[in-house]
């Protein structure tokens, strides 16, 4: 039972080394014990961040890259004029 829900509120973890740089892992270890965290979890936290972001972000891009291969532009002056717009009281909505 305890086991069960273990796995049901945790992910499993593995394993992996890294090499980080000494002023890094100085200012990692400093934060591990102002956070009263592990560094490992806090090295964990901070991957799972970047890979969502990082993925989130390439994601955009070959949509983006999908949208101009399908003829899904938006011409330079519609944009510009827009951008002219902003902050002023005819501001418009963006282009598509």
């Amino acid at each position: 039972m305890c086991e069960d829900v273990y796995k049901g509120t945790h992910a499993m973890t593995e394993t992996l080394s890294i090499r980080i740089d000494s002023e890094t892992k100085t200012r990692l270890d400093a934060l591990a014990k102002r956070s009263k965290r592990s560094k490992s979890f806090l090295a964990a936290e901070a991957i799972s961040a970047y890979v969502e972001s990082e993925a989130w972000q390439l994601g955009e891009l070959e949509a983006g890259i999908a949208e101009l291969d399908a003829g899904q532009t938006v011409s330079h002056e519609k944009v510009s004029k827009w951008l002219k717009s902003w902050g002023g009281r005819g501001e418009t909505k963006a282009p598509r």
